[in-house]
């Protein structure tokens, strides 16, 4: 969502950085993917790090839960591969997905949620694992149940 209060008030912390905002849904085609962050890197030429931070907690919409919590985040991060692999001249990069304590132990209420965190932890160590050749770093952060908007309905 757009919010230019918050643009202004990450301005003000450092006044030489540039905020930019750019709408996106991660449950769009990796083609439409693509096509935002080359707008991004044109416009930036360089971008060091990647946070896939979407995710929701709603296992009554089993497919956007799925969509949102990991195909999401696989399109997002195979689309800008394509900008840091160094295998095909990209400089690396770094990614940092969100996974969550559900990842390594399930909250049996919540089975789709902690399945999609479980997918999340188990697809970033295999890109992990590939950083020598592709110069892409990967890590997931895996919080454990946070007070925000997220567990509202929980």
């Amino acid at each position: 969502i757009d919010n230019p209060a918050a643009i202004a008030e990450l301005k003000a912390i450092n006044p030489k950085v540039n905020v930019t905002f750019y709408p996106y849904d991660v449950t769009v085609p990796i083609a439409e993917t693509k096509k935002l962050l080359k707008t991004i890197f044109d416009q930036l030429k360089t971008v060091d790090i990647l946070i896939n931070g979407a995710g929701i907690l709603d296992d009554h919409q089993i497919e956007r839960t799925i969509a949102v919590n990991y195909t999401g985040l696989v399109n997002t991060t195979t689309a800008i591969l394509d900008f840091w692999d160094k295998r095909k001249g990209g400089p690396g990069g770094i990614i940092c997905n969100i996974g969550s304590v559900t990842g390594f132990n399930a909250i049996y209420q919540v089975p789709v949620y902690s399945g999609t965190k479980a997918a999340v932890v188990n697809f970033t160590s295999s890109l992990a694992k590939l950083a020598p050749i592709t110069g892409v770093t990967a890590y997931t952060v895996n919080p454990g149940i946070t007070r925000t908007t997220l567990v509202h309905k929980f």
